[in-house]
């Protein structure tokens, strides 16, 4: 019999062996060129379509999220000198900029940059968030119609399409959810312009990260639907950013971000080592 202080020890390792199973089995995978696709992670999101638009629902944190990601997203965009300096004082500060939201589920963020006079698309492989994402957008008194469009497309198929058409691509709180970081990124990159901006915000993958995103946040507090996480899908800033320079991205900016689930509200942190936010740029060619 094992002694009590390595019963302790192991049952992380257990618990992650059997977090890992959840979306990371090959046959549950959609068998399509397109292999970042898994069937159950979209079928998963999916099923909180109904509640999406809910502050106090499942997703608030998402919702409470735009407090920090609509800033970084603006004022990246201020410092790299893609805003005209006659707008960055105004509510129409990303006017005539294009915008990809990649795995926008149902636009919480989408519709929130539009705000600002963005036109962005919004991209998601799930038909029941994008419809729920335009029905939200058609009931909105404040939006323009012409400042956003979504389609039901991979970033794959709309790379193919639009190469090297956006001045920024954001993926948030996606990138946790991929199975190939390297293509993902890689495509991602192909849809943005030389010396425009990828913004990122993801789950670091760490001991805190597992005790947090999946054991707090899922097993012991409900903040998001159970299942909603795979550990072994989560990575690194450092990994991340390894990926980005090879793909000629030099990055700018990386943010720890907190999440204080008990009054809904995300702050700004040197901690990495959970959730966090990163800002590259992809080089023009000499």
């Amino acid at each position: 019999m094992l002694p009590q202080h390595c019963v302790r020890l192991l049952r992380p390792t257990i618990l992650l062996a059997r977090t890992s199973r959840c979306f990371s089995s090959p046959s549950e995978t959609i068998r399509t060129q397109y292999s970042n696709v898994d069937q159950r992670e979209v079928e998963n999101l999916s099923k909180q379509s109904s509640e999406w638009w809910d502050p106090q629902g499942p997703i608030r944190g998402l919702h409470a999220m735009n407090s920090l990601r609509v800033p970084l997203i603006r004022d990246g965009l201020i410092a790299t000198g893609a805003v005209d300096k006659s707008l960055i004082q105004k509510p129409n500060v990303l006017e005539s900029l294009n915008i990809l939201e990649v795995g926008c589920g149902g636009g919480i963020l989408t519709e929130a940059l539009a705000k600002l006079h963005s036109n962005v698309v919004g991209i998601d492989p799930s038909e029941k968030l994008i419809s729920v994402a335009k029905e939200h957008a058609k009931e909105s008194a404040t939006l323009r119609p012409e400042h956003l469009q979504y389609h039901v497309e991979t970033i794959e198929q709309h790379a193919a399409k639009h190469a090297e058409r956006y001045d920024a691509v954001v993926a948030s709180e996606v990138l946790e959810h991929v199975n190939d970081k390297v293509a993902f990124v890689e495509q991602c990159l192909a849809a943005l312009k030389p010396g425009g901006s990828m913004f990122l915000t993801t789950i670091n993958k760490t001991t805190p990260s597992w005790l947090g995103a999946i054991v707090a946040a899922e097993q012991i507090f409900h903040l998001v639907p159970e299942g909603t996480h795979d550990w072994d899908k989560f990575i690194s800033p450092l990994d991340l950013q390894r990926i980005l320079s090879s793909y000629n991205c030099t990055t700018i900016l990386v943010h720890g971000m907190f999440y204080q689930f008990w009054s809904n509200q995300w702050c700004w942190t040197k901690n990495t080592e959970i959730n966090y936010a990163l800002h590259a740029v992809k080089m023009k060619e000499q």
